[in-house]
């Protein structure tokens, strides 16, 4: 159970399955908009490979007249065989520059179709609030939606092209390996034995154990990959949380503080990659041992034939080229082992976090739903309205309430109440509990937080950003920044600035009441945004909505020690600890869940 009423339970964990996150992934790029440039990129590439290994091919057979001459000493056939060679090289080298090309295009989009499908995903309508609130897999979204989502774009592209290459350069070869290795016959104490298609078993049985023993080995990359991952993210989350709060650090002497819990995230993620190393290092002995022995493998596998006498030495290089490309085409596996558990465990994060968007939509579906309809006569109803949350449910003092147009209503409560929580159950932020809350039809109200947001932009883009409303002149601007007591602002309309960072919290809040007047709504919902401001701030924010919103409903959340004239009605929000709690459903999450120390943090928030 969480530690604050503000805090859901947190969601248990379900990992998801390979299946689930392809099927998410295949999802995700079948509503892209790119998907017909994918689709003709990856046409194109298939073609430039299959061209590629034509000229693989070729070259091979190049190789039997090429050495065949080499040892007869024959100038001529030498001289024209560099002349066939520069023919099929030059041909090979434009298709490895297009098949590069082509490479770099597919990354780039692949990470667009998923990056766009991502953030489209997580800003629909209250999807990201709740999923702050849904465990492990919200921690983090920066990460997945930009570094993990361009990861597996890169991942994917390298090791995708790379298996589709090794496929068709395996089905060219094949069958010249079987050709080369029908004629090998083994002498064996005066009896002689053909095995057919010789050198391509051998091929397979080799390559087979070897990437048997790698996967082996390197199976926790996966795991460790992903752990890394979680513990990289909380780190740079920490920095993050550091830079911004540097100057209450530095007023409050916590420069040690500080820094102990930086080099405790530190530590957790050298510990990781530890993990990782130790794994790498280990897997190394595997790759590494088959690297060397496949230097001399395939003209051991071949010698006892040329040995006889039943191969040319033109014919056996020939035969060792056609094993070298055969077994070349089976390491895939072997040689992609690292990379390919990098993106399993990459692919879990973005699938993952893609599952839960969704499924956030129906977190705590064990709960019943606060009902939402519309009034047609325009006033806002509460109708036997209960708040669930973790600790009990928060609800008003009176089980029905009506409030009519144009109405001042100041709704109080203690401070641990749930004066948020119902601010939020009003904005249809949190659902989860029962009864009716009825809007008024047609009109959409204005919600002033605490915290008030800001988008990048200009002052002017800042003050007219109003959810559609049609932008105002600047002399009203103007005028309205000096009744709120920001004049000096009317001379930076046009300068662009992070205005959080720029601006107090006071200053913010009064800016976002100056954005309120300018964008004249018909309804106002206010959670504690008017608590913070002296007597001679307040009056002046509330002249102001007096003037500029003369018609306009308004309830404010808050302590209730505001002007009572403006405020003539209030209402009371009560908390009952005895109903029960609110219970979490389950929403996969393949993520590593993070340290003790991280929900420990969490905890004090």
């Amino acid at each position: 159970m969480a530690d604050h009423p503000d805090d859901m339970a947190r969601a248990s964990v379900e990992a998801s399955s390979l299946r689930d996150q392809l099927a998410t992934i295949k999802l995700a790029l079948a509503a892209s908009p790119v998907r017909k440039y994918l689709l003709w990129l990856s046409v194109g590439i298939v073609a430039v490979i299959v061209a590629t290994s034509v000229g693989q091919v070729l070259l091979n057979r190049w190789n039997q007249p090429f050495y065949d001459a080499l040892a007869r000493r024959d100038m001529q056939g030498f001289l024209h065989q560099l002349l066939v060679f520069a023919a099929i090289a030059g041909t090979l080298l434009v298709l490895n520059v297009g098949q590069t090309w082509l490479n770099q295009m597919i990354r780039l989009k692949l990470r667009e179709a998923l990056t766009v499908d991502l953030i489209g995903e997580w800003m629909l309508p209250a999807r990201a609030f709740r999923l702050t609130h849904a465990g492990a897999i919200g921690v983090n979204p920066d990460q997945r939606i930009q570094q993990d989502v361009g990861h597996l774009s890169d991942l994917s592209t390298d090791l995708g092209v790379g298996l589709l290459q090794s496929f068709i350069l395996l089905a060219s070869f094949i069958g010249v390996l079987w050709t080369l290795s029908s004629g090998f016959v083994f002498h064996i104490g005066g009896h002689s034995l053909a095995i057919p298609g010789y050198m391509v078993w051998a091929a397979i049985l080799y390559a087979g154990i070897a990437s048997w023993l790698s996967w082996l080995v390197g199976r926790p990359l996966i795991r460790f990959n992903s752990d890394r991952y979680s513990r990289e993210a909380e780190l740079r989350s920490s920095v993050v949380r550091v830079n911004e709060n540097i100057d209450a650090i530095a007023l409050a002497h916590g420069e040690a503080d500080a820094k102990r819990q930086l080099e405790l995230d530190l530590g957790t993620v050298l510990g990781a990659m530890r993990r990782i190393y130790h794994a790498q290092i280990n897997l190394s002995w595997v790759t590494d041992t088959y690297g060397w022995i496949t230097v001399v493998a395939p003209i051991l596998v071949a010698s006892p034939v040329y040995f006889a006498g039943d191969i040319s030495f033109g014919g056996l290089m020939m035969a060792v080229g056609a094993f070298n490309q055969v077994n070349a085409s089976l390491r895939w596996f072997i040689n992609n082992i690292g990379a390919i558990a990098d993106w399993r465990a990459t692919l879990m994060r973005v699938a993952d976090f893609r599952i839960a968007l969704g499924e956030t939509d129906v977190l705590h579906d064990t709960e019943s739903r606060i009902e939402f309809g519309e009034n047609p006569e325009g006033r806002l109803t509460f109708e036997k309205l209960e708040i669930a949350s973790p600790d009990g449910c928060t609800k008003l003092a009176e089980p029905h309430v009506e409030i009519g147009a144009g109405e001042r209503v100041m709704i109080t409560g203690d401070p641990r109440a749930g004066k948020t929580l119902f601010f939020r159950a009003i904005a249809g932020l949190w659902p989860w509990g029962s009864g009716r809350i009825g809007m008024p039809a047609k009109e959409i109200p204005a919600f002033v937080p605490r915290t008030p947001y800001f988008p990048l932009g200009t002052l002017r883009e800042v003050l007219n950003h109003t959810g559609g409303a049609a932008k105002v002149d600047d002399a009203e601007i103007s005028a309205v920044l000096a009744e709120v007591g920001l004049e000096r602002l009317s001379s930076s309309l046009d300068r662009s600035a992070r205005w959080e960072h720029e601006l107090s919290d006071d200053e913010q809040r009064l800016l976002a009441f100056a954005r309120l007047a300018l964008r004249r709504p018909k309804w106002v919902i206010i959670d504690e945004a008017l608590d913070t401001f002296d007597g001679a701030t307040l009056r002046r924010v509330l002249a102001m909505l007096e003037k500029r919103l003369a018609g306009a409903a308004i309830l404010n959340i808050g302590r209730g020690q505001h002007n009572i004239q403006f405020f003539p009605r209030s209402l009371t929000i009560v908390k009952d600890a005895g109903r029960p709690a609110l219970k979490p459903a389950s929403v996969r999450a393949g993520a590593i869940e993070p340290p003790p120390a991280v929900a420990v943090r969490r905890r004090k928030k």
